[in-house]
């Protein structure tokens, strides 16, 4: 079931989104990025993948969440450029989807899906990075968050970006220090950090990524209930990253598919799932800003949407850096 928010929530947002759209140039130089890149050569570009997304959510709810991890990986290491998507080759080296940190991610059979639609529409033209963009852009509406005006023009990297993968993207026993340095390197500031993490709301995270908060004992900082109910659902401390059936506990179990600021709240009750996560609400830097989305879900709504503009126009590629790949997987041939 689709999360709903206030109508009136969504009239501020919209207008907050629209004036800082209009306004950002982007970490770095803005590559070329605006509103309505593709309204002459693509017209229905923005439709078709809001189309394919509504109707992936629609049959697989958890490809929404899906979307906004891919788009996450994707920007966190280096910039926006599809790098992600890529398959090993000779060409393109190792993908960054066999990287340890990558570990969990799925779907990416759906995102083929929302580009060959595209290709049938207008062949050649949306990068596979603008469909990582705008997916993210609609999975997170999808899932009752923001609707956030996303700008668009990305190119794709012809190169994975493997070795680069477990150095930017943050781990999930990371200090706050750290987190806030990755998320610094993409123009993101601790109150944006703070809202970003709040997509932890929805998905889950794997038994692999737990078991050090909860053997031999549980962590001192969890709420004792909370700690038992998280053994039960990972009752071993050999959880290994690479088994074939992954246990795993939800995120948020009061609105597991609702990107809303039930994420902060348990924070606050010391239901953290990831200690990184946990560690936010301690943190002076970091704290106020969890209370404060814990206490509005609007302005979590609000902050989440600036932030997640911002990272999503990370570095883009220059035209002459990057190209558009006709098949997401591969680096177009010569």
């Amino acid at each position: 079931m689709r999360g709903m928010r206030s109508s009136s929530s969504s009239l501020v947002a919209a207008a907050a989104l629209l004036l800082f759209c209009c306004f950002t140039t982007g970490h770095a130089n803005g590559g070329g990025l605006r509103l309505g890149y593709y309204s002459a050569s693509c017209p229905r570009a923005e439709d078709i993948v809001r189309e394919q997304v509504v109707q992936l959510y629609d049959k697989h709810g958890n490809t929404a969440v899906s979307w906004l991890r891919a788009l996450f990986h994707d920007c966190m290491v280096g910039s926006c450029d599809a790098s992600l998507l890529l398959d090993t080759s000779a060409a393109a080296g190792v993908s960054e989807k066999s990287a340890p940190r990558s570990f969990g991610m799925r779907n990416f059979k759906y995102v083929d899906a929302i580009k060959a639609a595209l290709e049938r529409e207008c062949p050649g033209t949306v990068s596979c990075a603008d469909v990582l963009a705008l997916a993210a852009r609609d999975g997170a509406a999808a899932l009752g968050g923001p609707r956030v005006a996303m700008r668009t023009g990305r190119r794709d990297s012809r190169a994975s970006r493997y070795a680069e993968v477990g150095r930017d993207i943050p781990n999930h026993n990371d200090s706050v220090s750290a987190v806030l340095s990755r998320f610094a390197a993409v123009g993101v500031d601790a109150e944006g950090a703070v809202a970003l993490l709040g997509a932890h709301s929805v998905g889950r995270v794997h038994c692999f990524n737990l078991v050090g908060r909860l053997y031999p004992s549980v962590d001192a900082g969890m709420e004792p209930a909370y700690g038992a109910y998280l053994r039960g659902r990972c009752p071993t401390a050999d959880a290994r990253e690479d088994t074939r059936d992954v246990a795993y506990a939800r995120n948020d179990r009061a609105t597991p598919m609702v990107l809303d600021n039930m994420y902060h709240k348990n924070l606050l009750a010391r239901r953290g799932l990831l200690l990184v996560d946990q560690r936010l609400a301690d943190d002076p830097r970091t704290a106020p800003f969890v209370a404060r989305m814990a206490a509005d879900n609007a302005y979590f709504h609000d902050r989440f949407a600036a932030a997640l503009l911002t990272m999503s126009e990370n570095n883009p590629l220059a035209a002459d850096e990057g190209e558009v790949r006709r098949d997401c997987r591969f680096v177009n041939s010569a």
